[in-house]
């Protein structure tokens, strides 16, 4: 009995002098994020002080331009990722290359993929897809609402007024290339939110901006990135672009120029983005 006994009591004094598992500070996870609108909506979780590193498109919050980067598309190397240490992963769908995807699977890294919304519907999926991964549905329900009651606001503002402006996205990244968005794009699902009438139709995703084009399509509003405008030289650069000062929106100087990852991103501040665009062009 002796032996028995002894060992018994050792088992009882060992469980009750260990710490209980949940009283343990959790580890925090090491992630990478690759896509603007995965790390805000990460952040809009309350997992951004678990992001370690990110790509050159993940602009908000802004604390997230002081992290290390890894890149921006084919330029990202699974090398760079791996040499932070990352636990997790987080990407939107086709932004690494399937090679660098490849590797880190065979490296072991948790890898999880997300596809990137283009309409309000895809971002709430996004935010639900995610919220339901951090193991977090309350806060991304609360995340959902907010997107929700921004819309709200956006439909309240729209029914104030009853101009429908006529307007053009232009991609610029120097005068010489320079790009429209037609339809199936960001702009066009922006434009239709704001309810702005697009000066571009008949054609998908995003085509040459000739100066014949520009000036037949003469919008009211050129609605640029703020990098685009940066990458003509500002305001005054706009008119090394071949047929803009022909048309009425330069003219009467109605240039709207918005951040980029704001503008497109369709991520939890898109209610926000385009009521923004949408008092922009009725101003």
């Amino acid at each position: 009995m002796l032996r028995i006994f002894i060992p018994l009591i050792l088992v009882v004094f060992t469980a009750c002098s260990s710490p209980a598992k949940k009283d343990q500070t959790p580890i925090a996870r090491k992630i990478i994020t690759a896509g603007g609108t995965i790390t805000e909506v990460v952040d809009a979780l309350g997992f951004s002080d678990e992001i370690i590193a990110t790509d050159i498109t993940s602009t908000f919050p802004a604390f997230m331009q002081g992290l290390p980067s890894i890149g921006y598309r084919n330029q990202i190397k699974a090398e760079g990722i791996l040499a932070l240490g990352p636990d997790l992963v987080l990407i939107e769908e086709g932004y690494l290359s399937p090679d660098v995807v490849t590797q880190l699977k065979a490296a072991q890294v948790n890898i999880q993929v997300f596809t990137k919304p283009t309409t309000v519907a895809g971002t709430k999926k996004l935010v639900t897809e995610l919220a339901t991964f951090f193991e977090v549905g309350k806060k991304g329900k609360e995340v959902i609402a907010a997107i929700d009651t921004d819309i709200a606001v956006l439909k309240n503002y729209l029914e104030s007024v009853e101009s429908k402006p006529k307007a053009i996205f232009v991609m610029a990244r120097g005068p010489e290339t320079v790009f429209i968005a037609g339809d199936k794009t960001f702009a066009a699902e922006m434009f239709k939110m704001a309810e702005i009438e697009g000066g571009a139709t008949g054609f998908e995703e995003f085509a040459p901006l000739t100066p014949e084009s520009l000036v037949s399509m003469n919008p009211e509003y050129l609605v640029f990135f703020d990098s685009g405008i940066q990458s003509v030289g500002g305001k005054d650069g706009l008119v090394a672009i071949q047929g803009i000062d022909q048309t009425t929106a330069f003219k009467e100087d109605h240039i709207v120029s918005l951040d980029g990852q704001y503008l497109s991103g369709f991520g939890p501040r898109v209610g926000k983005a385009a009521l923004d665009l949408a008092k922009a062009v009725r101003q």
